[in-house]
Order: C-alpha cells, then sequence, then structure tokens
C-alpha cells in the first residue's frame, strides 16, 4: 500500500495551487520566487485574500495523504513518511521542468502534516506553539514556520518514540532548513523583512540594478555571515576546501550584500544588489555548463529583486560567450559583461601612465613594452593604443596563430601613419622581462607574472580580476603595480562587502557601466558578446564623467 500512497503524496504536493490561482487572478510573477517570495513579500504582491487562499490549499495539500493514511489504518512511521513525500513534491515536483512553477516555501504544508498526525493533543500543539514563539519573540515568518518541523523533532526525539519516527522528523526538519536557507541567510546580514515592514519599492528618484560576483579564493567565502561558522573548521582541518568548494557548487545565487549610498550629480540615487553563486575562479573555467546555469539563475534573482540590469563581474563576465546566453535565457532584465566602459577606463587611465612614465626620466620612443593577455578585447585595445608611442611591442597571448593575424593588421595600419614599432609576438610570459611598461589583462584564474618575469624598474599595469600579477612582483627593486579599471563611486556610496579594489566607494568599471546603464536607461549600449563598439565606449567614459564616476589612476 505504501508504494502506492508514497508516489501520491509525492504527486499531491508538486502541484502548484498558489501558482495557478495567481495566474487565475492576473498576479504578476515575472519577478517573484520561492527564493524572495515570503509572507511578508507574498502579502505586497498579491494581497490578504489570495494569500490566505494558497495557504489553506497548501494546508490542505499537507493534511489529505494524512487523512487518507489514518483512514487506511496507518501506524505514525507511516504516516510520517507520508508528510516527508507530500512535503519533498512540494519542494522538487521532478515532472515539472525547471525553472519549476512558483510555489511558496511550505508553512502551510508543515502545518497541514502536523495536524493530521495521530498525537496527543498535548504533543501536537508543542510544534506550533514553537513557531509561535520563535515569530513573536523575532517577528521573522521564516523562523516560525521553521518552528514546526524543529518542535516536531523534539516531541519525537523526547516523547519516547521509537528511532524511525525521529529519523523521519529529522528528515522533514532537515528539508525545511535547506529550503528557508536564503531566509536565514538574510537574518544573518540584516536584509531579511518582518511582518509589517516590506520591502520597499523603488522611488522616481532610485534606480536599482544587480552585480554578480564570485569569491576570488575560500577567504571570500567567509565575508558573508552565513558561512563564517565554517571557517574554524577549515582552519582546523575538519573541513577540506574541496569539501567546500563541492558545497559550494550546490548553492543557488544568492544575494550577499548591497552598494549603498550613491548618488550621481544630478540627485538620483543608485541601488546595486550584489549577487553570488559562490563558485571559484577555477570552478567557473572548469565547469562552463554550471557556471551557465548559475549565472542565468542569477539574473533571474535580479530580476525578482527588482533591478533592471544584471552586470556580470569578473569571471561570469565570459561565461555563455560573454553573457549573450544569460540575456537569451533571460530576456526580462538587461544584461551587460562591463567590457564598454572598462575598455574606457583603461583608454583614459593609459595617457596619464605614460605621462607620468615620462616624467619619470624616460624616453617612451626607446621603451620597450609588453601587453599580456593580448588575444583578449581590453588587452589589445591597450596594444592598439600604446602601439604609435613606443619603441618595441611585445604581445603575449595563448593563441599565436590570432595574434599573429591580430599584429600584422596593425602593424599595417601603423605603417601608413609612419608610427610601427617593432612587434614581437609570443605565447611565452618570460618574454616581458625586456619590457620597461607591461599592461595585462587575462581571463587567468591564478597570477600569471612572477617576480622571474619582471625587469627590476618595472611599471605595471594590471587590469585583471582576479590580479594578473602576484603580490611578491612588488618586492622586486624599482617595480610599480598599479591596479586598472578602478572607478571610485559619486556620492557616499560604499559596498557591504569587500570587493578587493581598495576602498568601499572604489568598485570595478564592469560594475560602473552595469550603474550607469539603469540610470541612463541605455540599453542599447550595453556589452555582450566580444565586440566592444567604439562608440559605445566614448558613451560611458562621458556619461560617467556627467554623473560623477571617476576613475582611480
Amino acid at each position: 500500500m505504501m508504494l502506492l500512497l508514497l508516489p501520491l503524496s509525492f504527486a499531491l504536493g508538486a502541484l502548484p495551487f498558489g501558482y495557478w490561482l495567481a495566474r487565475r487572478w492576473g498576479v504578476d510573477l515575472r519577478t517573484a520566487s520561492p527564493y524572495t517570495l515570503g509572507l511578508e513579500t507574498a502579502l505586497r504582491r498579491s494581497g490578504l485574500g489570495l494569500t490566505l487562499l494558497a495557504f489553506l490549499l497548501d494546508f490542505a495539500k499537507g493534511y489529505l495523504p494524512m487523512a487518507l493514511g489514518r483512514g487506511l489504518g496507518l501506524g505514525l512511521e507511516e504516516l510520517l513518511a507520508l508528510g516527508v513525500a507530500v512535503y519533498l513534491g512540494h519542494l522538487y515536483p521532478l515532472f515539472f521542468r525547471d525553472p519549476w512553477p512558483l510555489r511558496a516555501k511550505g508553512a502551510g504544508v508543515l502545518l497541514g502534516v502536523l495536524a493530521g498526525l495521530p498525537l496527543d493533543p498535548a504533543l501536537g500543539l508543542v510544534p506550533v506553539a514553537l513557531g509561535l514563539v520563535l515569530y513573536a519573540l523575532t517577528g521573522y515568518a521564516s523562523l516560525g514556520a521553521l518552528g514546526l518541523p524543529l518542535g516536531l523533532l523534539g516531541v519525537m526525539l523526547f516523547g519516547g518514540f521509537g528511532l524511525t519516527e525521529r529519523l523521519l522528523a529529522l528528515l522533514l526538519f532537515l528539508l525545511a532548513l535547506w529550503r528557508y536557507k536564503e531566509n536565514l541567510g538574510r537574518i544573518l546580514e540584516g536584509t531579511e523583512p518582518k511582518l509589517g515592514s516590506p520591502l520597499p519599492l523603488p522611488s522616481e528618484r532610485q534606480v536599482v540594478c544587480a552585480f554578480l560576483i564570485h569569491p576570488l579564493t575560500v577567504e571570500d567565502f567567509w565575508q558573508s555571515p552565513r558561512f563564517r561558522w565554517a571557517r574554524p573548521l577549515v582552519r582546523l582541518g575538519l573541513l577540506k576546501q574541496a569539501w567546500i568548494e563541492r558545497l559550494a557548487e550546490l548553492f543557488r545565487p544568492m544575494k550577499v550584500g548591497e552598494v549603498r549610498g550613491v548618488k550621481t550629480a544630478d540627485g538620483r540615487e543608485i541601488l546595486c544588489h550584489l549577487i553570488s553563486a559562490p563558485l571559484l575562479p577555477h570552478q567557473i573555467k572548469a565547469k562552463p555548463d554550471l557556471a551557465v546555469r548559475r549565472a542565468i539563475q542569477g539574473a533571474r534573482l535580479a530580476q525578482e529583486l527588482g533591478a533592471t540590469v544584471v552586470g556580470l563581474g569578473a569571471f561570469w563576465s565570459v561565461v555563455g560567450e560573454k553573457g549573450k546566453a544569460v540575456q537569451e535565457a533571460v530576456p526580462g532584465i538587461e544584461v551587460t559583461n562591463g567590457g564598454a566602459y572598462t575598455a574606457g577606463t583603461v583608454k583614459a587611465a593609459i595617457p596619464a601612465i605614460l605621462a607620468h612614465f615620462a616624467g619619470s626620466g624616460k624616453d617612451l620612443k626607446r621603451t620597450t613594452a609588453a601587453v599580456v593577455g593580448a588575444n583578449g578585447v581590453v588587452a589589445f585595445g591597450i596594444a592598439r593604443q600604446i602601439a604609435p608611442l613606443v619603441g618595441r611591442l611585445i604581445l603575449v597571448g595563448r593563441d599565436r596563430e590570432r595574434l599573429e593575424r591580430a599584429a600584422e593588421s596593425l602593424k599595417r595600419n601603423l605603417e601608413r601613419k609612419g608610427q610601427a614599432p617593432e612587434i614581437l609576438v609570443t605565447t611565452e610570459v618570460a618574454a616581458i622581462r625586456e619590457a620597461d611598461l607591461v599592461f595585462t589583462a587575462t581571463s587567468d584564474p591564478n597570477p600569471v607574472i612572477f617576480p622571474q618575469h619582471v625587469k627590476p624598474g618595472a611599471w605595471i599595469y594590471d587590469e585583471g580580476v582576479p590580479p594578473d600579477v602576484h603580490p611578491s612582483v612588488r618586492e622586486v627593486p624599482g617595480v610599480r603595480v598599479i591596479p586598472g579599471g578602478v572607478v571610485r563611486l559619486p556620492g557616499r556610496a560604499r559596498a557591504t562587502l569587500d570587493l578587493h579594489f581598495g576602498a568601499p566607494d572604489q568598485v570595478p568599471a564592469c560594475l560602473a557601466e552595469t550603474m550607469i546603464l539603469a540610470a541612463e536607461e541605455a540599453f542599447d549600449r550595453k556589452s555582450l558578446g566580444g565586440e566592444v563598439k567604439g562608440e559605445n565606449i566614448q558613451f560611458f567614459v562621458e556619461r560617467a564623467e556627467a554623473l560623477g564616476f571617476r576613475v582611480v589612476e
């Protein structure tokens, strides 16, 4: 009999009653998901009537298998198994495609399961009482909901019940805990709304955007309070980095912070949600399908948070054909990889760097310059800019054949103008030891320039994220390392996370491009794919200046 009742309970739990109701009542579900939709936001979006009806239908989903099982004479052990099945069906409706139809987090289902269990009334009220107490003390509906399975687990552990009942109650609690993990993370970060204080809607003077980030090292995991508890376990050797990385691959993108206080020169405010899918750079490169899937999920979450534009930061900027696949999968929000303004900041910074270099007594026409990562759009743009000004140019890239074609084209154009330097093409980073000036912009997750590659006294402009230059290079006598693509935000801006760009109001140019796009609504200027148009570069340089964004030199 259980072989029939378990799949039946799962199928009943999978029915998206709330989703069907919302569509029937004409509620806009394009910017809602179970990762942002809690009781507070459901009331704001759908109103009391629809929210209450959806809750009652979820209650019925949880209660009906219990009532059927009791009618058939099943015991507590079998009924708990049905309860787990119906809740599992609600969370993971396998016969629906991903993304699954919107559904609440299942507090109604859990309450229905509890109501249908054959417990003594005094014991049966313990989970409900615990949920109400947690809600009353904290104001968080999510903690109140978690109190239901937690209370049931306590009853099973201390009420004299058997091992199977305890294990099933534990499984039900763990499922709920996993479902509410985002709420718990937001509680730790102080961004979870309470009943009576729904998330504010953007004002006419405020624009909202989002930016997809990722940890550069394992240490970056601990910036978020939701992961900080694991730090001492790693340091003690109780958790291995490989385990952390494997667990990170299971997490969907989540909001981990904000950039606040950005106020443009014309008085508008920009709020930027920081969204992280916690994959390290080498994971993004090694698992491109997973990376694209996570980037798409991050763009959907950005849309759900009310953003009009989502930027792809660091290694997210190269996944899915540099954002094209993400935009195609999520057409309801604008997607940019930030390449245009990044190129613009480089273009703006290089004249100042060359002027400072020449001011130190160096003759540019007798200078050897090197560009590392020259197969890339940004790095080759640097090569085009500096080539007429230096005596010798070394281009370093991974694809020698493609680089030779590009170098030949560059040389022909410069020869027509009488400005052609000697150009050397190589795949060996060691060749830059001959260079007095080095510009680097690769997409490598690890440093590519080490002390043995660098000439003493060289100047290095590092555009890489993560940095291309190993920290030990700074110990080489006379070497100067200049971080590239850094922008100071207008107003009293600050990021709630350390983005590794020096100061709380300094961000990468790709994030600044995301903000400018949102503020100007110039969505036709967004950067997608490998091509960066010159007119778009100039647009971002001009609008950034007008809005108060400043390139850090």
